[in-house]
């Protein structure tokens, strides 16, 4: 029999601990019949019974005093309890027995429903238990209307924990705006809110693929901060990333407004370029934005010792890829982008070295064995191995590269977490695969470690955090192919390209060391094509009419190739003219509508052409044109390839820079020269020949099938045997001068 009561309810307690749940609710059983009126006693019994599993029996338990307590001591009953259960449940999220916390915690929801705290620790654990369910719940508790309240007892450090869990376990459930728009008056601290909101929004918007509710994300925070120049940077390219054209442009103009330093400006004129290019159209804007452009960075290459910050640093090189869409001249603009090519690897390089790295040095010194025959260790580093261009045209490389003689690394640059099937592919055939975040240190480090001899980038200067990393030189020999054009970082040894990409004279003006493969420098085995969808009658075109395409991004519509292609629909008969390519839809028909009044066309000899979402499909429609119109002074490159493999003529106007020869290479790979044009004249005269003469057509659509079984273009395995040979030249060079 119980006697001493401190005893017996440290003895209680002990059980408790010791999750001996039966024998301390014994003790309890015991103390009621004792002492019948001691009602603390029915809170521990019911707490006990609730945790061996009988919910029910736990419930009579506390019920039972209830029923006889006047109202005064109903209000101080029901506290007590609660104030037990509370206890109970922190004492079990201390331990992190969070399911036992939860169940405990749902009970103090039906003694007190409102009481906002325990409703986000109920969020809290429901999130950690993965009980996503629950969450649903939250409008239906009140919780976002209590939040609106202002409620002074509200736990602001939890609720940032509640907002910070929420974010990074479901960061797209629907109720994740109204969490966080009534949550932000709570928010009282704009860095902390703002530290919380923006990786979240870099997640949604850039892994998950989800830029409008990223945009939305960042706007609440807007708010609160309206001139946050780093917000409106992101917001610019979220909206510009959701076709959301007219105001990514709008937040980009107000970043550049608010923009103080010149590599702040750099970064913001880049923005507004890329959402006046994407959206197409704003030929005048555009032009006077790059050349404001490229009269801040001539100021920032006089004014290089400005001291800047990582962020500040990696923005430095994208800003260039704009200019070339502009105009042809290769000279004048490596001049101004090696020079900014170069000040970033100066920074980067003395960063990385302020965080302790200097990969250069220790490869240089501790690492690397020189033996010509070793097993090379080749790494390809990307963030578009993946539904784009460079995964789509890269794959037959990976597939048959030589695995005897090659060990092949790759890794993904922030690794996309949505179901991409070209990215799986990748996945099978990458060898040993990284899926890398955007920490260009991380990366370069994993690299570094996994004694990479020759590295590959994919990306040029389309993505900072790659031109980062290979500003750090993590591997002994570095490379750029296929991304883009080469990005001028001194720590890059070699550009790769082929006979015809680049002129003579180009090494004149590039500081990688120019590597001509002896034909291409890509080659494909072929396209998946799907079934059309396109029909001449869909369109009401005559069956009978000369039908011209292009199809390219509103970035490569150039107001000078564009009244050329009007000049040659104006002097075929019966011709029409397809347009297709993402862009802002009213504003490029504006485009194209007023050049062709300009020149006399008819308006109503054009159409535009949906988005399809498939490319096979894409690529099958490919086949409703007689002849496809290319774009200058930047080439298509992956649309080139499509339609050389459907037997399409093309027609191109090659330039000077590597983007004015892409398409040039590909057809002399195929065997074509039908279509290359060496002046604007000729561009012309090979559109309208082209579009008059059908048999000229069927010969070239002819030699393009045949071309098949023997040209470079469609042979990937004999690409692959010459770039394998080029990366062992390349480390037989490389050990000969250790």
């Amino acid at each position: 029999m119980i006697t001493d009561i401190y005893n017996w309810q440290n003895q209680a307690k002990q059980y408790l601990i010791q999750e001996k749940y039966s024998q301390a609710a014994h003790l309890y059983e015991q103390a009621i019949a004792i002492e019948p009126n001691t009602i603390s006693y029915y809170w521990h019994l019911g707490l006990l019974l609730l945790l061996q599993g009988q919910e029910a029996e736990a419930q009579m338990t506390w019920m039972l005093p209830m029923t006889e307590a006047d109202e005064e001591q109903l209000t101080i009953w029901t506290n007590e309890l609660f104030q037990v259960l509370q206890i109970e449940a922190e004492r079990r999220e201390a331990l992190t027995e969070y399911s036992l916390a939860w169940l405990i915690r749902q009970h103090i929801r039906e003694i007190n429903p409102s009481y906002i705290n325990n409703l986000l620790q109920i969020i809290l654990l429901s999130l950690k238990l993965e009980k996503f369910e629950e969450i649903d719940n939250l409008k239906e508790w009140g919780l976002i209307e209590s939040l609106k309240l202002k409620q002074n007892e509200i736990n602001t450090e939890l609720l940032i924990q509640v907002i910070k869990e929420f974010l990074n376990t479901v960061p797209l459930h629907p109720v994740n705006l109204d969490l966080i728009e009534a949550s932000l008056p709570y928010l009282s601290e704009t860095n902390e809110c703002f530290s919380i909101l923006l990786p979240a929004a870099m997640q949604i918007g850039h892994t998950l693929r989800q830029p409008l509710l990223a945009a939305s994300l960042l706007e609440l925070h807007l708010r609160l901060e309206p001139n946050n120049v780093e917000n409106l940077r992101h917001l610019a390219t979220f909206y510009q990333d959701a076709r959301n054209y007219s105001q990514g442009i709008e937040r980009a103009r107000l970043c550049y407004s608010l923009s103080e330093g010149l590599a702040d400006k750099i970064f913001a004129l880049h923005l507004l370029l890329r959402g006046l290019m994407s959206a197409g159209g704003y030929w005048q804007e555009i032009c006077t934005t790059c050349q404001e452009l490229e009269t801040v960075l001539q100021q920032f290459i006089k004014a290089q010792r400005i001291p800047l910050e990582e962020g500040r640093i990696l923005r430095l090189l994208t800003p260039s890829f704009a200019m070339p869409h502009l105009k042809d001249a290769p000279v004048d603009f490596r001049d101004i982008h090696n020079q900014v090519a170069n000040i970033f690897t100066n920074y980067i390089q003395a960063f990385s070295q302020s965080e302790g790295k200097n990969y250069d040095h220790n490869i240089i010194n501790n690492r690397y064995l020189y033996s010509p025959t070793k097993k090379l260790k080749i790494g390809y580093i990307s963030y578009a191995l993946r539904n784009h261009s460079v995964g789509w045209l890269a794959r037959w490389l990976f597939q048959h590269h030589d695995r005897d003689k090659f060990d092949i690394h790759t890794y993904f640059v922030n690794y996309t977490l949505v179901n991409d099937y070209l990215q799986e592919w990748y996945l099978s055939q990458a060898g040993k695969a990284r899926q890398l975040g955007i920490n260009g240190l991380e990366i370069a480090d994993q690299i570094y470690q996994d004694e990479i001899d020759i590295l590959i980038d994919l990306d040029s200067v389309t993505l900072d955090i790659t031109s980062e990393v290979m500003a750090l030189k993590p591997a002994p020999i570095q490379v750029t192919w296929l991304g883009w054009d080469a990005s001028g970082i001194p720590a890059i040894d070699y550009f790769i390209a082929d006979p015809y990409v680049l002129p003579d004279d180009a090494q004149n003006y590039y500081t990688e060391k120019i590597w001509r493969l002896p034909q291409t420098y890509i080659a494909v085995d072929g396209f998946e094509v799907g079934v059309p969808t396109l029909r001449h009658d869909d369109l009401d075109i005559p069956m009978d009419a000369v039908v011209y395409l292009s199809a390219q991004r509103g970035y490569k519509r150039h107001p000078e190739t564009t009244k050329w292609q009007m000049q040659i629909i104006k002097q075929v008969p019966n011709s029409y003219f397809l347009i297709k390519g993402l862009a802002e839809e009213e504003t490029i028909k504006r485009f194209f509508y007023q050049i062709a009044e300009e020149e006399g066309v008819d308006c109503s000899r054009l159409r535009f052409l949906p988005q399809v979402n498939s490319e096979a499909v894409h690529r099958a429609n490919l086949g409703i044109a007689d002849i496809v119109l290319d774009t200058f002074p930047y080439n298509g490159a992956t649309t080139t390839l499509e339609t050389l493999w459907m037997g399409i003529p093309l027609v191109t106007r090659v330039g000077q820079q590597f983007a004015a020869r892409n398409s040039y290479t590909m057809m002399m790979n195929a065997g074509i020269t039908e279509g290359i044009a060496w002046t604007d004249e000729e561009y012309i005269e090979w559109g309208v020949r082209l579009g008059k003469d059908e048999a000229l057509r069927q010969q070239v659509a002819l030699k393009l099938k045949a071309s098949r079984q023997t040209a470079p273009l469609w042979n990937g395995k004999q690409f692959t045997r010459e770039m394998e040979k080029a990366y062992q030249q390349m480390w037989q060079k490389y050990i000969e001068k250790k």
